[in-house]
């Protein structure tokens, strides 16, 4: 297996199964995958493997359309655009397969097994009591054709079996974890064809591989052990194997799989938090990828900064605060239309109308999400809810200053730099001595945006009125 692609014939792929709302773990082997092909103007594909009929309900593909498509990650040929190589959903292609599960039979690497649940079970139970593996032993391998006949007459319905040969050794390379060794005694026959006739992960997914040209695949290291499996597959149907590369997998902080205790465990989850796709995009790309530059990119930097053998072996855990850390730069990447294009389904009317761009242009340092925009709306607009420390600065100011402190507001006419210079005059106050109070009294925090950037927001009466309950509270 050779690295036989250049510029401009990489062709990647991205093959999930539609039984759920794309989970961060595929999110970012996809977007590894696309890196790849982006990287050398390549093709993408994405492919459903959608055999699980049950768990594959229409909403799933949907919604995995729809959540690329927010991410980012566009594709060449797909299920929604065609292609030179489709049908791009497997249950359109089992046709295909069945071509190939004939050539197999003939050739005697493929035989029907009519073990039932219990025998395998049963099995397995045995060869661990004796410390060993468990892998199918073949006691369907040679039934004659009288003894296939007479089980599917009782009504026995057959899974359909890859014959492993018993002896020798596979060498797989692979473009993260280097070439790895597998003894095919140790691998067993293992299912290509359900017992209702439906294909087998294994199978169907190699097939499409090799008839859809593509050359590399990323994916989990949950997928190491059946890259051999594959490949035996691919040399028996003399059909090209690509390379493969497995990533390690995404783990949460705390080193445990990845899961909904973290924060989020979809993609969905983050958009709907009001996450920006630029900062998911931004964080997941790095995740197991080290990229020379550390600021915020855009997709484009992303991908000409992308290199297989920049691929870490080590496994990625998946941090809140830092995924945080890019939601902050994408935010402050955007220009102020585009942050309120961002925030205005979020605020609900919060912000009077002509007011949006002064808000978003005093607020934005301090908005990481739409809840934190939605916070500040209400402070400058509406009435703050004042928190505990806000309340402790405000504790054992004089009465003089806050009667100063509004005096000099309306002599101001509303202008912070002529307030704030004439209330140090009258009270005598500077400092944090003198903002500190202000602001607790007029946001209802200790920390937040520019006061000189709010006052106007907040406006001269509403002012007043806070500084007049601070008095009160003080």
């Amino acid at each position: 297996m050779a690295q036989y692609y250049t510029t401009m014939n990489l062709k990647s792929r991205f093959a999930p199964s539609p039984t759920g709302y794309l989970h961060l773990g595929n999110a970012r082997t996809a977007l590894f995958a696309w890196l790849a092909a982006r990287s050398m103007n390549g093709t993408f594909i994405l492919r459903l493997e959608d055999t699980d009929q049950q768990r594959s309900p229409d909403i799933y593909e949907k919604a995995l359309l729809e959540d690329l498509q927010w991410f980012g990650i566009d594709w060449d040929e797909g299920p929604d655009r065609g292609g030179d190589h489709g049908p791009y959903r497997q249950m359109e292609r089992l046709a295909l397969y069945d071509a190939y599960y004939a050539q197999l039979r003939t050739a005697g690497q493929a035989y029907p097994c009519y073990c039932s649940a219990d025998d395998l079970a049963a099995e397995r139970a045995v060869q661990r009591s004796a410390g060993k593996a468990p892998r199918y032993g073949g006691r369907c391998r040679y039934l004659s054709a009288e003894a296939r006949a007479a089980r599917e007459a009782a009504g026995m319905r057959p899974t359909l079996r890859f014959h492993i040969p018993d002896q020798g050794t596979l060498s797989v390379p692979d473009l993260v974890w280097g070439e790895r060794h597998y003894a095919l005694a140790d691998l067993g026959d293992f299912v290509i064809r359900r017992s209702d006739g439906s294909p087998a992960f294994f199978f169907a997914n190699a097939i499409d591989d090799a008839l859809m040209g593509v050359n590399l695949v990323l994916r989990g290291e949950d997928h190491l052990t059946n890259t051999p499996r594959q490949i035996l597959i691919l040399q028996a149907l003399g059909l090209p194997v690509p390379d493969y590369g497995h990533l390690p997998l995404l783990l949460g902080a705390d080193g445990q799989p990845l899961s909904k205790r973290h924060g989020a465990s979809s993609l969905r989850d983050l958009q709907h938090r009001g996450y920006l796709p630029a900062a998911v995009f931004n964080y997941l790309a790095r995740l197991g990828h080290h990229y020379s530059a550390t600021g915020f990119l855009d997709s484009v930097a992303l991908a000409q900064g992308f290199a297989l053998t920049q691929i870490s072996r080590a496994p990625s855990h998946f941090d809140m605060v830092q995924l945080q850390h890019w939601q902050h730069e994408a935010v402050q990447s955007l220009d102020d239309a585009a942050v309120w294009n961002w925030l205005a389904p979020h605020l609900q009317d919060k912000v009077p109308t002509g007011r949006e761009m002064s808000f978003v242009a005093a607020a934005r340092a301090n908005i990481v999400l739409p809840a934190d925009a939605l916070d500040w709306a209400e402070r400058c607009f509406a009435t703050p809810v004042m928190a505990a420390e806000a309340a402790e600065a405000i504790i054992g100011v004089s009465p003089g200053f806050w009667s100063a402190a509004q005096t000099t507001l309306q002599a101001a006419g509303g202008d912070y730099r002529l307030w704030t210079k004439a209330l140090q005059q009258a009270s005598g106050q500077r400092g944090k001595a003198l903002f500190m109070p202000l602001r607790a009294a007029l946001t209802g925090l200790t920390h937040g945006p520019e006061l000189a950037a709010l006052l106007p927001l907040i406006g001269e009466a509403r002012a007043l009125t806070r500084l007049h309950a601070a008095a009160q509270r003080s």
